[in-house]
């Protein structure tokens, strides 16, 4: 019997060692910014200053600078990252969560609820109509099956009181303010709460506060809904957007002439008859709605670092793809050209030094490297690519071209982002036109090179990699 009892005390003793010496799992906090391009931000590129508390982000972690989206529109790009498959592997072109086409295969998020982490959404991570599911505090075509607890954010968008404007088919001014998916600009009466991004960051400094006495592992995703049209935010993050300081986008004569049809952008100046002041205001009205999201993100952090959980926590913080701000007199997403496909990313990770990563990298990765990251087993058949080791070592590369599929004006848009070259192709034949952009000497895309008789044997390589690209995605057993 005292040998029994030695024994059992032994093991009981082996048991809890291993235990003490089991590492603590990394929690998640994933932040997502709506219609968010990187011209927008400071740490980026953007001079008048707006994100500082992003940007004090990206100066504590890894700032990637050639990250780019699957599909330039809300829903196909977030059913992409959030189960690691290209748009044309789920057939997820729409406003729908993918979950049809993805079957049991697991969620990112879910991944990390089967693995003993709670899961949280906080407002819109997969698609969400804005205005319209934010007015109403509706899911949207949410997937519940990835989130141990979800929780929406109502606010009046639109309809709320302050100075409206409609800056987009009004030229007269006289037409009141809207809703839909339209430029409106309202300078808002109130404070942040009023407001969807108030209370998304309140509830999330909610749940953080109640995890860290929980003291269990968490995947906690915040999605934030500006600066997505109608421009709205409190009045005073307006004040420092003067649209008159405005600086409109560098122009060309004959800018579209090497456009083809299918790629000029289903908003552009002239068919939204905008005029030079409304254009301004748009910027100006666009900067001060990333300027009030900027602060919820700080708020978030700011908990988290009140907490004691910054050292435990990996922070990502993207968009789910760009935003035309007038460039070649574009508005809006929905282009694959360089503003609208490609996306700001920065991952912190606890104890890992802070630098830059040019490498190229998709937002589908982001699934296999977070995971990898916190020691989950990895997911068979994911497309995405852990960029787990870019963290350690920037220069590292895992792929030659960055992917992104649209689809407009009766033809699928493929882009192929290189270093060196954008390829755009209009139709799986490139039966509707070519684009093709030296990024080293053209970096605002201005001269397409796709007729140049110099750049043939460019351009008959890249249609080449497309069609084996296409292949790739389409290979998924889904």
């Amino acid at each position: 019997m005292r040998n029994f009892v030695t024994t059992s005390l032994i093991a009981t003793s082996c048991l809890m060692n291993a235990a003490a010496e089991e590492p603590k799992k990394k929690n998640v906090l994933f932040l997502i910014a709506d219609d968010l391009t990187f011209t927008a931000l400071s740490c980026y590129e953007n001079k008048y200053g707006s994100t500082p508390n992003i940007d004090k982000l990206a100066s504590e972690g890894v700032k990637f600078t050639k990250t780019y989206c699957q599909y330039p529109v809300c829903g196909p790009s977030r059913a992409s990252f959030m189960f690691g498959y290209y748009p044309h592997a789920t057939k997820m072109f729409g406003y729908n969560n993918g979950r049809k086409q993805a079957g049991d295969r697991p969620s990112w998020s879910e991944h990390f609820k089967n693995n003993g982490y709670t899961a949280t959404r906080v407002s819109k991570i997969y698609h969400m109509g804005v205005p319209i599911d934010i007015e109403r505090g509706h899911d949207g075509p949410d997937d519940e099956r990835s989130w141990s607890e979800k929780f929406n954010s109502q606010g009046p968008e639109w309809k709320a009181e302050g100075d409206g404007e409609l800056v987009q088919n009004n030229p007269d001014g006289i037409k009141p303010k809207r809703g839909g998916n339209v430029m409106t600009i309202v300078k808002a009466d109130g404070d942040d709460l009023v407001h969807s991004d108030g209370k998304t960051a309140q509830k999330a400094s909610e749940l953080l506060r109640e995890y860290k006495k929980n003291d269990k592992p968490f995947f906690l995703a915040v999605g934030f809904v500006r600066p997505h049209v109608p421009f709205v935010a409190p009045r005073d993050y307006f004040k420092n957007f003067s649209y008159k300081d405005i600086i409109l986008p560098p122009t060309v004569n004959g800018d579209w002439d090497d456009i083809p049809k299918p790629g000029i952008n289903y908003v552009t100046s002239k068919k939204a008859q905008m005029t030079q002041t409304q254009k301004k205001k748009a910027i100006a009205g666009y900067y001060a709605s990333v300027s009030f999201m900027d602060a919820q993100v700080g708020k978030v952090l700011k908990t988290l670092k009140d907490e004691g959980l910054e050292d435990d926590t990996i922070v990502i913080f993207t968009s789910d793809h760009g935003f035309h701000l007038g460039e070649h007199d574009f508005w809006m997403k929905v282009s694959v050209h360089e503003e609208s496909a490609r996306v700001p990313l920065i991952i912190k990770v606890p104890g890992k030094k802070p630098a830059v990563c040019n490498s190229l990298t998709e937002l589908v990765d982001l699934y296999p490297t977070i995971s990898e990251l916190c020691g989950l087993p990895a997911q068979e058949n994911l497309q995405g690519k852990s960029v787990a080791k870019m963290l350690d070592y920037p220069k590292h590369e895992v792929r030659d071209a960055a992917f992104t599929v649209s689809r407009h004006g009766g033809a699928f848009h493929f882009l192929l982002r290189t270093h060196k070259w954008a390829y755009i192709q209009y139709g799986e034949d490139a039966e509707k036109g070519i684009e093709l952009y030296d990024m080293e000497m053209d970096p605002q895309q201005f001269t397409s090179l796709a007729k140049s008789p110099r750049h043939q044997h460019v351009v008959e390589a890249f249609k080449k990699q497309l069609k084996e690209k296409l292949k790739e995605v389409r290979d998924n057993d889904l």
